[in-house]
């Protein structure tokens, strides 16, 4: 099997950065959920169960994302993937941001509103990222 085709990253160096930056971002933020799960814990909405267990999950689902993209077999489903996570902890963004006195010490009101439209700048740059390139056309 010719690893270098299964890892080989798109055409575009915007997509190229894309991906990359995607794997930068993700990977080390799903390690720190099992170094600093405590942080994690203290931004959970209370009305979730397994608070713990989420932090883990949610950690582990970074880890393969991030790692996911890279692979040509795995990327459009590791983009997907992202998206999805960051739609399932959007609630918990929502809470953070309409219950700002419960954070203060994690961040200012404002920017816990701030959070909300980049998480969906997330979810469009990780679907397009992994969105698949156009096939060339015969004799370009």
């Amino acid at each position: 099997m010719d690893m270098s085709a299964e890892f080989r990253l798109p055409g575009s160096r915007w997509k190229c950065a894309g991906l990359l930056a995607l794997t930068v971002l993700y990977v080390p933020a799903g390690i720190a959920h099992f170094v600093r799960p405590e942080f994690y814990l203290a931004i959970m909405p209370p009305y979730l169960p397994w608070p713990l267990a989420l932090v883990y999950v949610s950690g582990v689902a970074e880890i393969a994302g991030g790692l996911g993209v890279l692979a040509i077999r795995t990327r459009r489903w590791a983009g997907l993937g992202l998206a999805a996570l960051l739609l399932a902890v959007m609630p918990a963004n929502i809470h953070m941001a309409t219950h700002p006195e419960a954070y203060a010490t994690l961040a200012p009101g404002w920017a816990l509103y701030v959070r909300l439209p980049i998480q969906l700048v997330l979810i469009g740059w990780a679907l397009w990222a992994t969105n698949p390139d156009p096939p060339s056309a015969p004799g370009r």
